[in-house]
């Protein structure tokens, strides 16, 4: 099976329903958002991670998709980093 990807830059036609697949690649490479956490919360998602105070509140860029991009302490910098990747950010309610 082959992998389509579909970009910000396709238009999708009305009457043409995304399969599961185009949905969950929506976005991909373009767009991202930036989420607070706390620190216990996001080694507990991302165990990978050097040990860290708990309860410390840090910000993570996330990509389309959930992944993360990177952790820091401040939003100005996760949102720098976006504009830096050339990643349209939004806003998630």
């Amino acid at each position: 099976m082959t992998s389509q990807k579909i970009t910000t830059s396709q238009k999708i036609s009305h009457g043409a329903p995304l399969t599961h697949e185009q949905f969950a690649h929506l976005g991909e490479g373009a767009l991202a958002y930036v989420k607070q956490m706390r620190s216990d919360e996001v080694q507990s998602l991302y165990p990978g991670l050097p040990p860290m105070a708990p309860g410390m509140p840090l910000f993570v860029l996330l990509n389309a998709t959930g992944a993360p991009i990177m952790i820091t302490d401040t939003r100005d910098e996760a949102l720098a980093n976006a504009w830096e990747q050339e990643l349209l950010t939004v806003s998630l309610h």
